[in-house]
């Protein structure tokens, strides 16, 4: 992990480190990359890349953190009424 601050990064060391993290939580989960881009619903090409830091999706993101038991780490745009729809 880099000893900078997100901010300081630029955005490919931030993927890179993403990266890292996903294949962490992946190995932590004792799963090899097919088995667990299969729990993913996402082929086994997109996982390898996301782990990569190749810029993946936030659906791969949600998908793998999902797998990993993990989807509480995005916390992005979070608000108390997300979830509420307004008309």
């Amino acid at each position: 992990m880099s000893s900078k601050l997100p901010m300081e990064m630029p955005d490919t060391e931030i993927l890179r480190e993403i990266g890292r993290r996903l294949e962490a939580l992946r190995k932590s989960r004792r799963l090899s990359q097919s088995e667990a881009a299969e729990l993913s619903g996402l082929a086994r090409r997109t996982l390898y890349s996301a782990e990569h830091g190749d810029n993946p999706t936030l659906l791969t993101l949600i998908r793998l953190l999902r797998t990993y038991g993990r989807l509480g780490a995005i916390v992005v745009f979070r608000t108390e009424n997300m979830f509420i729809c307004h008309r």
